[in-house]
């Protein structure tokens, strides 16, 4: 039995796209299959803003938002289109925390700045902030939307076959070297043999692999809004609020807020990961009244650019892992990118790199995001419950 191709690809959103990329681009055969039709709303890739935020301290992530930092301009001028766009980057809310992240932002690389009040205020007038603030000017918006056009466009001209509405239904791991996989389309139902498989299928990770083979993934229902402007946006960056979820705000406090100017549609606040858990199947695409007035209450507060009664919801999935730290691992011939937990956009490109370079084989899975090992700590349910979440 012969394999039908080198490398294949499950799951054509951002980080299927990236994977694509980096591999036909080092002149592999690759064929990336995409369940649902081009411009589709069903996982987690669509819209037009996503932040980029570089703010974490494990060098693990470091590294990845290091490459990425390169990587986004790169595949922005090979795509002769801007992806990234550097509007800066706002975190407020824990002083420590952020006076400890200025301090390690400052050895990886990155530039930041702690602002008072007054000053951060005079500086960011559609935002208001009761403590310290953590400026990181690299930070900014990506385009989603163009970044999956980008990469499937530069993927294809390096040789990669993409098809659209093709679902695959079932994968058979043969030997080390070799998986069987199962795939409807119009065509019809066939059998597809490649010698190594990199799954990339957001929140129908788990349906397509089994709930023995990972560690858990979450999936829920998200749906942050776009707040109508009052006037000119100014210099309005992205933004994340750690809130206490015991503290009263006129309604209750969901989780961290985060945020961006959406151009032409207004400025993007959500809840992180307090969506409902969902099956990616049977999604209810049903918002949250009593999250969406909690939303309007932070914005009467904290966002005087914006109209709090003029809005209109989005939505999207997360994909949760205990932990919320990523998965990136190769099991047999099958590679493994999930649990991008609502904060994985700003790694696509080095995540694509990432992926490749697992499913050649040239490096191995780092402990942090690999599918085995030890339980990971149960820091998605707890988070939940602490907040009053089902």
């Amino acid at each position: 039995m012969s394999n039908d191709v080198e490398f294949l690809i499950i799951g054509g959103g951002a980080m299927g796209s990236a994977t694509a990329l980096s591999l036909a681009q080092r002149g592999h055969e690759v064929l990336l299959l995409e369940r649902f039709e081009p411009g589709h709303l069903n996982g987690a890739s669509h819209g037009t803003t996503r932040n980029f935020n570089p703010a974490y301290g494990r060098p693990e992530y470091l590294r990845l938002l290091q490459r990425s930092n390169t990587l986004w301009d790169e595949i922005s001028a090979q795509a002769g289109t801007r992806l990234l766009h550097r509007t800066g980057l706002v975190n407020h809310g824990i002083v420590a925390e952020q006076r400890q992240m200025h301090e390690v932002l400052a050895g990886a690389g990155f530039a930041s700045e702690l602002l008072g009040i007054d000053e951060a205020e005079a500086r960011f007038g559609g935002l208001k902030f009761e403590t310290e603030v953590l400026h990181i000017p690299s930070g900014g918006q990506i385009n989603a939307d163009a970044t999956l056009v980008a990469l499937q466009e530069l993927a294809a001209q390096a040789g990669a076959d993409i098809r659209h509405s093709h679902r695959v239904t079932g994968i058979e791991v043969l030997d080390e070297g070799q998986a069987a996989v199962q795939v409807s389309s119009a065509a019809g139902e066939e059998t597809l043999h490649a010698r190594q498989v990199v799954l990339t299928a957001g929140a129908w990770t788990q349906q397509l692999l089994g709930t023995g083979s990972l560690p858990a993934i979450h999936v829920t229902e998200e749906h942050p809004v776009h707040f109508a402007l009052r006037g000119e946006p100014g210099n309005f960056p992205g933004f994340n609020h750690i809130l206490d979820g015991s503290r009263d705000i006129g309604s209750p406090v969901f989780g961290p807020v985060y945020g961006m100017h959406t151009p032409g549609q207004g400025i993007k606040a959500g809840w992180h990961g307090s969506g409902r858990v969902v099956d990616p199947e049977h999604r209810p695409h049903q918002v949250l009244a009593e999250q969406t007035r909690a939303l309007q209450r932070y914005a009467e507060k904290w966002l005087p650019g914006v109209d709090p009664d003029d809005f209109e919801p989005v939505s999207c999935t997360y994909a949760n892992t205990e932990d919320e730290h990523f998965i990136l691992d190769k099991l047999g011939p099958i590679t493994i990118g999930a649990g991008f937990s609502g904060h994985g956009f700003k790694f696509v490109p080095a995540i694509g790199e990432y992926l490749a370079d697992l499913a050649l084989g040239t490096r191995g899975a780092e402990a942090l995001f690999a599918a085995s090992g030890p339980a990971r700590a149960p820091l998605f349910l707890e988070r939940r419950r602490t907040l009053g979440l089902a």
